[in-house]
C-alpha cells in the first residue's frame, strides 16, 4: 500500500474509532444513574459494544503501522483525536442521551452499511460485525425518541431542546478530511455525501413524526481535530489509572 493511502486509511479509521470510544465513555457514564433498570443494562451494553467497536478498528489501525488500542485509548492527548465534538459533550439528561444516541446510530447504520463493501478487506469484515449490533443499538434509540417526543409536554420540549442543541454538532460527522479524495477512489471508505444522505432519509423523518422541530440551525464544519475543553476533562477520567502505571499490564 502506498504510503499517502495508508496514512489517511490510519486517519480515517482513527476518526471512526475515536467516535466510539468516547461515546462508549459517555454512555458509561450513566451505569447506575439511568431512569429505569432495564435502561441501566441496556445502556451498559450498547457502551460495551461501543468499546469493542473502538478496539476492533484500533487493530486494524495496528496491523496497518499504528499504536495498539490500549495506547491509542489511553496514552493520547486531546488534540491527537480525531472523534466529532458531538459524542464528547456532557451526557446531559436523559433526552440529551437518547437524542445524541439516535443522531449517532443512524450515522454509524448508514456509514457501515457502505463500509461492509469496502475494497479494503479487513475494514468490511469488521463493518459487517459492527453493523449487526447497530442495528439494534438504532432501534434502541428509535425508540426512546417517539416515546419521549409524543410523551408528555415536558418530555416533549426536553426532546426539542436536546434536538436543538445538538443538531449544528452533526455536521461535523460529514466533513470530509483532507486527504478523503484517495480513500474515496481507492473505494476504501465513502463519499460522506453520501452517508449523509442515507442519514437523513432515516433521521428526519423519525423526528417529525415524533413530534420534534429540526432546526434550521447551521451546521459546525470544524475538522475532526478541533475538540472542545469537554473532552480533555473526559480524557483525564478516561485515562486516570492507565497513566498512574504506564508500565503496568492488566
Amino acid at each position: 500500500m502506498e504510503p499517502q493511502l495508508q496514512q489517511a486509511l490510519i486517519n480515517r479509521l482513527l476518526a471512526v474509532a475515536d467516535d466510539e470510544l468516547i461515546l462508549g465513555h459517555r454512555n458509561a457514564e450513566w451505569t447506575g444513574h439511568a431512569p429505569i433498570l432495564e435502561e441501566d443494562i441496556a445502556l451498559a451494553n450498547i457502551a460495551q459494544d461501543e468499546l469493542g467497536h473502538a478496539v476492533l478498528l484500533y487493530g486494524i489501525v495496528a496491523d496497518l503501522g499504528g499504536d495498539d488500542a490500549d495506547t491509542l485509548a489511553m496514552f493520547r492527548d486531546a488534540d491527537a483525536f480525531r472523534n466529532v465534538q458531538l459524542v464528547e459533550l456532557p451526557k446531559g439528561d436523559w433526552a440529551f442521551t437518547m437524542v445524541r444516541q439516535f443522531l449517532y446510530d443512524a450515522y454509524e447504520l448508514a456509514l457501515h452499511q457502505r463500509l461492509r463493501e469496502s475494497a479494503f478487506r479487513p475494514i468490511a469484515d469488521a463493518s459487517a460485525k459492527i453493523l449487526q449490533e447497530e442495528i439494534y443499538h438504532l432501534r434502541h434509540s428509535h425508540a426512546w425518541v417517539e416515546r419521549l417526543g409524543l410523551g408528555t409536554s415536558e418530555s416533549n420540549r426536553r426532546m426539542q431542546a436536546a434536538l436543538d442543541t445538538l443538531w449544528p454538532y452533526v455536521g461535523q460527522l460529514f466533513v470530509e478530511s483532507a486527504d478523503a479524495e484517495i480513500l474515496v477512489k481507492a473505494d476504501y471508505f465513502p463519499a460522506l455525501a453520501s452517508v449523509q444522505a442515507h442519514w437523513e432519509q432515516i433521521v428526519i423523518p423519525h423526528l417529525e413524526a415524533s413530534g420534534l422541530v429540526v432546526p434550521d440551525t447551521a451546521p459546525i464544519d470544524a475538522p475532526r481535530t478541533v475538540h472542545t475543553a469537554h473532552l480533555d476533562a473526559l480524557l483525564a477520567d478516561m485515562q486516570l489509572v492507565a497513566r498512574s502505571d504506564p508500565e503496568a499490564t492488566w
